[in-house]
């Protein structure tokens, strides 16, 4: 049982470890960044597009900092610290998980963001896949 229950976190762990990321914007959208202006973007060092993250730290959003940025959780929240301390900036805005990025991205031309690629909807157009 023990070794069962062992494989079967082991396998989940492989899957999240796997997950890819789309990087996502409006269909209507004129802006198609590359992947080093999308990290420029969610680092609020390019304002073409206003980027919408996701709340918390979870495997989506640690693949794309990870893939996007080459930044960890601890590297990112120092980031951000540093900025929003000295008055230059301030993070992008969170919402709850990646339904509320597609909706968001869906509604506004000039928004991006980024959702595993299994929430991709037809209502939002992928600039590029992070594995």
């Amino acid at each position: 049982m023990k070794r069962l229950i062992c494989s079967i976190l082991l396998g989940a762990a492989c899957l999240a470890a796997n997950a890819e990321v789309a990087v996502i914007v409006n269909p209507a959208a004129t802006a198609a960044p590359s992947q080093s202006e999308v990290a420029n973007i969610f680092l609020g060092k390019d304002k073409s597009l206003t980027a919408v993250d996701q709340e918390g730290w979870n495997p989506t959003k640690e693949a794309f900092y990870t893939g996007a940025t080459n930044k960890n959780e601890a590297q990112l929240k120092s980031y951000w610290s540093g900025l929003i301390f000295t008055g230059k900036g301030q993070p992008p805005t969170s919402v709850a998980d990646d339904s509320a990025v597609v909706a968001q991205v869906a509604s506004d031309a000039g928004k991006i963001g980024y959702v595993d690629r299994s929430a991709v909807t037809g209502d939002v157009k992928v600039l590029f896949i992070l594995p």
